[in-house]
């Protein structure tokens, strides 16, 4: 979303996939340059988007929907990949996940090759929790991120190396600035 939405007033429509499960996403304007209709397996809610740094979007449901919960979206470590966060608590989700074959990613079995680990939003670096050089298992926490108030613990796609610390604890960072990268 950049803020154009879909041009015409086209739905956009999308395969998400979201702990194993795939559902179907459709996305449109629902008037206001930052007011969309989310469509999510047939049920549909408008929601506030705002940019959160660069790459990073920030979703606000009403009162009525999800306890005016706030959803920020990141990109992810992988093509197609974002990162969601809901009150303190992110996962892996992946956009037309059965197109890319790229199911299971939230498990880490689909972490191929290097993966970059991103701020989900504009923050500060609280702690570095593995060194350059470490052994990480899949979904060890890696580094703590405070943003919007709340810490966020990012997590390891997949068992590896460190091979990567690009910041130290207390850094500022933009949403979408590559933190670590796992080998």
């Amino acid at each position: 979303m950049d803020g154009r939405g879909a041009p015409g007033g086209v739905a956009l429509t999308f395969e998400v996939e979201l702990n194993g499960r795939t559902r179907s996403v459709s996305i449109e304007r629902a008037g206001g340059r930052d007011r969309f209709r989310v469509t999510v397996d047939g049920v549909a809610t408008v929601v506030d988007a705002q940019r959160s740094g660069e790459f990073g979007v920030s979703l606000l449901f009403p009162d009525g929907a999800h306890n005016g919960a706030r959803v920020a979206l990141a990109p992810g470590s992988g093509p197609g990949e974002l990162l969601a966060y809901l009150r303190g608590r992110s996962t892996s989700v992946v956009v037309n996940g059965r197109r890319t074959g790229r199911g299971a990613a939230d498990t880490g079995a689909g972490a191929q090759g290097e993966q970059k680990i991103v701020a989900p939003m504009p923050g500060r670096i609280v702690r570095v929790l593995v060194a350059a050089g470490d052994e990480v298992e899949v979904r060890q926490p890696v580094v703590v991120v405070e943003a919007m108030k709340m810490e966020n613990e990012l997590r390891s796609p997949k068992t590896g190396r460190v091979k990567d610390v690009a910041v130290p604890a207390g850094a500022s960072v933009e949403a979408g600035r590559v933190l670590m990268v796992i080998e």
